[in-house]
């Protein structure tokens, strides 16, 4: 059985099962080159397609998530949801009904599916289905939370297990808890939208002047610019209030936008930012340890946007009464479209269990793809290199930086090592330049580390489990510190990608840097330009290559230099 999973919403993909296995995912952003895409995923399904070799009539069943009001509207009213992308995403003049379009905002998305939604956003999927060559598949729509739900309950590896889901809004719920045992996954309660911590952290992200749904880790790395204090002089902690398994909101959206408006008026940004991520960590971690407590399970796995949180992840992990933890590395929306066809192969064929060791899910190019594009590219040197590993490690060595492209493209907001950008981790010099020249960033975002999972012990201090998938902090050890300065924060925290043998030729280059430096950590970013998508194709990482100036290339099977840089 083929099953396809879509989603039209904010950061739209599209994901494909078949016979029970994950054959591709990935998102519309990589392709029309808009960040956190909200139009139909046509060019994700096609990609899908034609990475697995099959036709639209060879689909059995299309299976996409959420049927809430406003969902149903943009499905309908396509241009709405248009209006409000170039809105968020402020790619116009502030509107003097601004304050309007929040109030208006908050107010509809706490109403969830209403009757005739469903049929109706069926009908939307099916039309646009059909201009892609779609005439009889199944359709089905799965709710929103247990398409989340279902990307860490099936990836985890877990017999038996509680999966906690918490996100801003979807299908007029924030969140939800269930219980996977026996090969049966089980709701067990859902925290309503009026409750909604990620709503909250969405405010904070917008009143600071930043993005909502977009640049909230932003808020996160600026909160540890604050002076601290104490919770119980947080202006915040009495916004929300946790009883048992259950988050409760003293007041509701609108009335809460209204509040944090109005205190963090008379406020530094980075206070404000440390008031919220204070009150985040502490409602999330005492939700997730009375969870724990209540259904006796010490086996956890997490999804949605709210768990993208490393700081706040942190904390959950050093909970006394966890004792296992998984969150599956697509946690946000993004990852929904794979959520959605998981659900439905689990209601039709009841397979719970996906075999997940790494997120390498989408497109992938060939020597002779690349070479095409080469031969066609000006302004650039280039040849075939048998030794990518240690020449690229020379050149880290120097302090310097590597362009670093190689197999299928990860699926999800982090860059594993295919789509890289790959620098000395010792070197402050190659940070800045980084942030400056090339990644054009805030100064106080900090990069990220790729280290051997034999050495993460080594490197951090509590390095008491393996993150694949960069989605938990780590405390720096000490002796490390000199080793990781351009990839750990202010705090000394770190968000490591551990790498084993998922991915060999990054791990021969990690290896390679530790022959020079005597340690198995780099500097990992994304491969691509400030608020643009990750590259995706050959032409997207030449394009990104001259549009920064930068030098080196590793793209498969070869080495580029680019002439005209003046790096």
């Amino acid at each position: 059985m083929n099953i396809l999973g879509i989603w039209d919403g904010h950061d739209s993909g599209a994901a494909l099962l078949s016979d029970g296995k994950i054959v591709f995912a990935s998102n519309e952003e990589r392709y029309t080159k808009r960040k956190l895409e909200v139009s139909f995923p046509k060019n994700s399904i096609r990609h899908a397609l034609a990475y697995a070799g099959i036709k639209p009539s060879d689909i059995d069943v299309v299976a996409f998530p959420t049927t809430e009001l406003t969902k149903t509207a943009s499905r309908i009213f396509p241009s709405q949801k248009e209006s409000y992308y170039a809105f968020r995403r402020r790619k116009m003049l502030k509107p003097r009904t601004d304050s309007i379009r929040h109030y208006a905002k908050y107010l509809m998305t706490l109403v969830g599916p209403l009757p005739g939604c469903a049929f109706a956003s069926k009908h939307m999927i099916i039309s646009e289905l059909r201009s892609l060559g779609f005439y009889n598949p199944r359709i089905m729509s799965v709710d929103h939370h247990r398409a989340h739900a279902s990307t860490a309950a099936f990836t985890s590896g877990f017999r038996k297990q509680i999966v906690i889901t918490m996100d801003g809004i979807g299908d007029g719920v924030s969140g939800s808890v269930s219980l996977m045992e026996d090969g049966e996954l089980k709701l067990m309660k859902k925290i309503p939208g009026r409750d909604s911590i990620g709503i909250f952290y969405e405010q904070v992200t917008n009143i600071i002047g930043m993005r909502e749904l977009e640049d909230e880790g932003k808020v996160m790395a600026m909160a540890d610019y604050s002076f601290p204090f104490a919770f119980s002089d947080n202006k915040l902690r009495d916004l929300f209030s946790v009883e048992g398994s259950t988050i409760r909101a003293r007041l509701g959206p609108a009335r809460q936008y209204d509040y944090l408006c109005r205190l963090a008026w008379g406020m530094p940004r980075e206070q404000f930012a440390y008031m919220a991520q204070q009150e985040l960590e502490h409602c999330l971690s005492e939700f997730v340890s009375n969870t724990i407590s209540e259904y006796g399970l010490g086996d956890a796995s997490f999804a949605g946007g709210v768990m993208s949180n490393i700081k706040a992840n942190m904390r959950i992990r050093n909970l006394g009464n966890l004792r296992k933890w998984h969150i599956f590395p697509h946690m946000g929306d993004g990852g929904i479209a794979l959520g959605a066809a998981m659900y439905a192969n689990y209601e039709l064929n009841g397979t719970c269990s996906y075999e997940f060791n790494d997120a390498y899910l989408g497109d992938y190019y060939t020597d002779d793809d690349i070479r095409k594009v080469l031969r066609r590219t000006k302004g650039i040197r280039y040849h075939e290199e048998k030794d990518r590993a240690g020449h690229a490690a020379e050149i880290i060595a120097q302090e310097d930086y590597v362009m670093w492209f190689q197999g299928r493209m990860e699926y999800g907001p982090r860059a594993l090592g295919n789509r890289s950008i790959v620098g000395n981790a010792s070197s402050e010099t190659v940070k800045d330049k980084l942030n400056m020249s090339v990644k054009q960033r805030e100064w106080y975002q900090p990069f990220a580390p790729s280290m051997l999972e034999e050495d993460s012990r080594h490197l951090l201090k509590d390095a008491d489990s393996v993150d694949r998938f960069m989605t938990m902090g780590y405390l720096a050890r000490e002796s490390a510190r000199e080793a990781m300065k351009s990839v750990v924060h202010v705090d000394m925290t770190a968000r490591p990608q551990m790498v084993g043998r998922e991915n060999l030729d990054y791990r021969n280059l990690i290896n390679r840097v530790k022959r020079h430096s005597g340690h198995g950590v780099v500097l990992n970013t994304s491969f691509n330009l400030h608020g643009m998508p990750i590259v995706e194709s050959p032409d997207d990482a030449i394009s990104t290559l001259k549009k920064t100036n930068s030098k080196y290339l590793f793209i498969g099977g070869y080495f580029v230099e680019n002439t005209e840089s003046r790096a």
